[in-house]
């Protein structure tokens, strides 16, 4: 009996066909690609708009001149109030002060520079033996009294106390040996007001017993991370 030969049989392979406009693919790609353009498009828009300012290299009283060993620049974002804030790249104002607290790593207001002659307050410094008097912080507020002594020599002691200064802001408290004092006693430094300020330095000339007093009800400055 004849046996026939079969021939093989050969599978056509597929032909590759390029993606259409309608493949899902593509259009996830062109999506991924446009938005990676869009993304970094708005960012170079974003860093476009920062500006150098001048920012407090630390708490800076009132008073104090304006001088790159105090402040440090930094970029912000021109929207809301940019242009209010000291300009780094601008030459610093020649013979400017403070003309009120400005705080550790705050921004330079415009408004807080002014001259010399434009200032109320002036930093003073108190001693005081031992610790710190409680409830004192830099930022709250306190009370002067002076207790003069007495001018017959024979009673020694002290007058009464009187009130020389109110509402007056304090602006640091160091203890023994460490900031505004080297030695045993410690210092409150306070921003006396101009009206008050004759008469401050004139207990403390004559070594009058002054003492400190917070103004309870005051709020305290938020503590800064």
């Amino acid at each position: 009996m004849a046996v026939s030969e079969l021939a093989p049989v050969t599978a056509a392979a597929p032909r590759l066909r390029r993606p259409g406009w309608r493949d899902p693919r593509l259009i996830v790609g062109l999506v991924l690609l446009f938005g990676s353009v869009a993304a970094g498009a708005r960012l170079m828009s974003e860093a476009g708009q920062l500006r150098a300012v001048y920012a407090a290299r630390t708490a800076l009283p009132p008073g104090t001149a304006l001088t790159a060993d105090v402040l440090k620049v930094v970029r912000v974002r021109v929207e809301g109030a940019g242009a209010g804030y000291l300009d780094a790249a601008s030459p610093l104002p020649a013979g400017a002060v403070l003309t009120r607290t400005v705080g550790e790593g705050e921004l330079i207001p415009m408004a807080a520079i002014g001259s010399t002659a434009s200032l109320s307050v002036r930093p003073v410094a108190i001693p005081f033996d031992g610790t710190p008097p409680a409830g004192l912080v830099a930022g709250g507020r306190a009370d002067i009294w002076a207790a003069d002594k007495h001018r017959e020599q024979a009673r020694g002691g002290y007058q009464a106390p009187r009130q020389i200064a109110s509402g007056i802001e304090v602006f640091a408290v160091s203890g023994p040996g460490t900031g505004l004092s080297s030695g045993r006693s410690g210092a409150l430094e306070v921003l006396v007001p101009q009206e008050s300020l004759s008469e401050v330095l004139d207990a403390l000339a004559n070594e009058s017993k002054l003492s400190v007093l917070p103004v309870l009800g005051t709020p305290r400055p938020a503590t800064r991370s």
